[in-house]
C-alpha cells in the first residue's frame, strides 16, 4: 500500500507540485527513509515524525518506511516537508484513512511535542492550491497568509498533529482562519521635518509620481538619507495586484509576520557591506535578495560609492528588466524585481568637494577616483540625478515652512492615476507608471512637439545621450507633464528632465 499527500517545492515564488509517498518496505534498521532529492533538513525531518507521532499518541511499527518526495529529480529543500510525510506515514500505518487526504495539500514543520511551526511560502502554495483545485492544510500562525488565496479555498490551519486528527476524524473541526490586513503606520517621517532643498524636494516627488529611479549628492549632513526616508510618506499605497505580488515574495522569505498582508510599499536600505548574494539573491538556499523583496516599492542604497563596484553592476540587468535570474547547475530560478532605486553619495572620500570656501587636498582626484566606483553603464539607468547642498543656518534656525507629505502624497497619487488610466487605455494593464513603460510605448505617449523634439536633438548631439538616456529623458518629462495636468508633453517639460539628466554638477 502507498499513501499519498501532496505538497510544493518552490522554485523562485512558484509552487511546484511534489508527491509525496510513504510504503511499508524491507531492510534494517526501522525507522523513516526520505528519497527523492532532499536536503539536510528533509533528511533529518524522519526523526522529527517520529517524535511527533510518538507525542501525539501514535508510534510507528519496527518496521522501515520509505518517503519518496516526486519528482525524484527536483532539488527538495526546506522544513515545510515535514507535516505532508508525517501524513503520508501516518497513512501507511493505519493512523488515517487511505482516502483523508485525497484533495489537500500540506505544509508546515513540526516539533518534537506535535506543534506545527510556521513555514514561508504558504500564500504561494494556497494560491497554487487553488489553482488545482485543492483544500490546503498549513500550521495556525501561517492560517490568516492561506486564507488570501479565497473564500473558496477550504483552509485548515491545526496548531498540532493531534488537532489536525482530530479534524480529519470529524471530531473537533477547526475554524476557517480569515484573511489579516497589517494596519498602515500613520507615524511616517513626514516632508515637513525637511528644512530647504527645495530642488531637491521637487525631485523626490517627480521620482515618486514616476517611480523613477533617482540619485542625491551631496556633502554629509545635506539631507539625503532624511529625504530618502521620506518617500514612503508620499507613495500610493499598492494596488491589489502588487499587493499580491509583494506578500507573494515576502511569504517566500519568510517575512509575512502573523500571515498579515500590508499595502504599503516596501522600502528596504541594505548596508553598503551587502554581498552581491544578498543583493540581488542567491545563496546556498536560493532567495530572493534585497532587489526581489525592494519589488514595487523602493530600494535606498546610502553611500553609493562604498558598495563593492561588482555589487553596483549586478542591478543593471534587474533595474533594465525588473527580474533577477538567480542560475545554478542544477536550477534557473527567476524573482521579480521591479523596484525604484533611490540612491545618495557624497561628491567625494572627504565629503566636501564643491563646497564654498573647501578644498580637498587631493584637488580633482578626490572627487574623480570616489565618483569613478560608479560605472557608466550604471549610472546610465538613473533617470533623476539631483545636487543636495548643505543647508544654509537661515534654514536651520527659521521655522519650518515645507509642505508636509500629505499634500505631496495627493498630487503624487493624481498623477498615478492618470499613468495607469492611460497604459490601461492602450492595452497595456500590467503598466502603472511611466518608469516601467516600453520604449515604444513611451514614445507613442510622449509624442513631443516640434520645439520639444528640436529641444531633445540638440541635447542628445551636444551631451551624447545613449537611446537609454533618450527614452528614460521622454519618460521622466510624460511625468512633469502628468503633474501638471497637461496632457501635451511641450518644451518646458523637456527642458526640466534635461536638467536632472545632464545638469548634475556630481557627475
Amino acid at each position: 500500500m502507498v499513501a499519498r499527500v501532496q505538497t510544493v517545492a518552490f522554485q523562485g515564488i512558484e509552487a511546484v507540485p511534489v508527491d509525496v509517498q510513504a510504503q511499508f518496505t524491507s531492510g534494517i534498521p526501522p525507522g523513516v527513509v526520505i528519497v527523492g532529492l532532499p536536503d539536510k533538513a528533509i533528511k533529518e525531518s524522519g526523526e522529527r515524525v517520529k517524535a511527533a507521532l510518538l507525542s501525539s499518541g501514535l508510534s510507528l511499527p519496527p518496521r522501515r518506511i520509505i518517503a519518496n518526495l516526486a519528482p525524484a529529480d527536483l532539488p527538495k529543500e526546506g522544513s515545510h516537508y515535514d507535516l505532508p510525510i508525517a501524513l503520508a506515514v501516518m497513512g501507511v500505518i493505519g493512523a488515517l484513512p487511505a482516502d483523508a487526504l485525497e484533495g489537500y495539500l500540506a505544509l508546515g514543520e513540526l516539533g518534537l511535542d506535535g506543534r506545527l511551526a510556521s513555514v514561508g511560502g504558504v500564500l504561494p502554495a494556497a494560491m497554487a492550491a487553488h489553482a488545482r483545485d485543492l483544500r490546503i492544510i498549513c500550521p495556525a500562525p501561517c492560517g490568516p497568509e492561506a486564507a488570501w488565496a479565497g473564500d473558496d479555498v477550504e483552509v485548515v490551519a491545526p496548531d498540532s498533529l493531534l488537532a489536525l486528527l482530530n479534524h480529519l476524524g470529524g471530531h473537533q473541526l477547526c475554524a476557517r482562519p480569515l484573511p489579516r490586513r497589517q494596519e498602515r503606520r500613520t507615524n511616517l517621517p513626514d516632508l515637513a521635518d525637511v528644512r530647504g532643498q527645495d530642488v531637491a524636494r521637487r525631485a523626490l516627488e517627480l521620482a515618486a509620481a514616476g517611480g523613477h529611479n533617482m540619485l542625491m549628492i551631496g556633502p554629509p549632513g545635506a539631507g539625503k538619507s532624511m529625504l530618502a526616508e521620506r518617500l514612503p510618506s508620499i507613495l500610493p499605497a499598492l494596488n491589489p495586484r502588487e499587493l499580491l505580488d509583494v506578500s507573494m515574495i515576502a511569504s517566500v522569505a519568510g517575512e509575512l509576520e502573523g500571515g498579515a498582508l500590508s499595502d504599503r510599499r516596501p522600502f528596504r536600505a541594505p548596508h553598503h557591506s551587502a554581498s552581491m548574494a544578498s543583493l540581488v539573491g542567491g545563496g546556498l538556499k536560493v532567495r530572493p535578495g534585497e532587489v526581489s523583496m525592494a519589488h514595487n516599492g523602493v530600494l535606498f542604497l546610502d553611500e553609493l560609492p562604498e558598495f563593492a563596484p561588482s555589487v553596483l553592476d549586478s542591478l543593471r540587468q534587474p533595474l533594465e528588466s525588473g527580474e533577477t535570474v538567480i542560475a545554478r547547475a542544477n536550477a534557473r530560478v527567476t524573482f521579480p524585481a521591479r523596484f525604484q532605486l533611490i540612491a545618495a553619495m557624497n561628491p567625494c572620500k572627504c565629503g566636501l568637494a564643491g563646497t564654498p570656501g573647501h578644498t580637498c587636498k587631493r584637488g580633482d582626484a578626490c572627487a574623480a577616483d570616489y565618483q569613478a566606483r560608479i560605472s557608466g553603464p550604471f549610472l546610465d539607468r538613473i533617470d533623476i540625478r539631483v545636487d543636495v547642498p548643505a543647508v544654509g543656518a537661515a534654514d536651520m534656525i527659521g521655522p519650518a515652512t515645507g509642505e508636509a507629505s500629505a499634500a505631496v502624497a495627493e498630487r503624487v497619487k493624481v498623477a498615478r492615476d492618470i499613468q495607469r488610466e492611460r497604459y490601461l487605455a492602450a492595452g497595456h494593464p500590467e503598466i502603472f507608471t511611466n518608469a516601467a513603460a516600453p520604449v515604444k510605448l513611451i514614445e507613442t505617449v510622449v509624442n513631443p512637439d516640434r520645439d520639444s523634439q528640436k529641444l531633445m536633438l540638440q541635447a542628445a548631439e551636444r551631451f551624447s545621450l545613449s537611446a537609454r538616456a533618450y527614452h528614460r529623458v521622454l519618460k521622466v518629462a510624460r511625468t512633469l507633464a502628468d503633474l501638471a495636468g497637461s496632457d501635451q508633453v511641450t518644451r518646458p517639460h523637456i527642458a526640466e528632465a534635461l536638467s536632472y539628466r545632464i545638469g548634475f554638477a556630481g557627475t
